[in-house]
């Protein structure tokens, strides 16, 4: 699932890239996209079951530990944590989007939203979220310098041959991509807490879109959203031949 929603993603992002993108390249505009398909409804039924699963696998990893090594150590098990409560929230808003109840808020929307509230409503909340951006930037740039220079994502995998020189590439293009992703919502975070204007947070999207600013212009976020869609598939890679068994 986590593979679907990155290959939308970057699909999304290349159709920005080129002028003729309508949705938010994020999870909610990849949602939308799986909506408005020949049996859409049935398809987000499958959205849902999967982003339940990942978010029980997560959960789970953090109550018995990870596969591989040091996986018991409490950094991987808090880490696990972490992404288990994030998907258990992408996984409800689906679930209500799905049910009609709600509607998919885009990432850029959750983002002003959620900085706006930290900046007026808990003391220190500015500073909160600065530390949450600079949080942001340095554990994108530190997965993005493990998975090119350590290539430790290979470890959770049990693939050999030529597979595995394959697997290894797609994973290292798609994991700086991804990192290159997060890293620009750090900086929007950060830079909305150095001026206290929730409006500089940015999402997903948000920060895709910026990208397309630069002076290498649409081309810098043309490669970026490859990277998301090779992401994509790399995730579903992992779907085939990560080892999920604690210990």
């Amino acid at each position: 699932m986590r593979g679907v929603l990155y290959m939308l993603m970057g699909l999304l992002a290349l159709q920005i890239a080129f002028g003729s993108g309508g949705k938010e390249a994020d999870s909610s505009g990849a949602v939308q996209t799986i909506a408005g398909e020949p049996g859409g409804k049935f398809l987000l039924w499958l959205v849902v079951a999967g982003l339940a699963g990942l978010a029980l696998w997560r959960l789970a990893e953090a109550a018995f530990g990870q596969a591989g090594p040091d996986g018991h150590k409490p950094s991987k098990r808090l880490t696990a944590l972490g992404r288990g409560i994030f998907y258990t929230a992408l996984f409800v808003t689906t679930l209500l989007f799905t049910l009609g109840a709600g509607d998919q808020k885009s990432s850029d929307s959750q983002s002003k939203d959620l900085t706006g509230q930290a900046m007026h409503d808990i003391p220190g909340g500015r500073w909160l979220v600065l530390l949450v951006g600079l949080g942001f930037i340095a554990a994108s740039v530190w997965m993005g310098w493990k998975a090119l220079a350590n290539k430790d994502f290979m470890e959770r995998l049990s693939v050999s041959g030529r597979a595995r020189e394959l697997v290894e590439k797609l994973g290292m293009f798609g994991y700086a991509a991804r990192s290159t992703v997060y890293a620009g919502v750090g900086v929007f975070l950060a830079y909305a807490a150095v001026t206290f204007d929730p409006d500089k947070a940015k999402g997903i999207d948000g920060t895709l879109r910026e990208l397309a600013g630069t002076p290498v212009g649409p081309w810098l976020l043309a490669l970026v959203a490859l990277g998301l869609v090779v992401f994509g598939v790399y995730s579903c890679c992992e779907a085939r031949w990560r080892r999920v068994t604690p210990g």
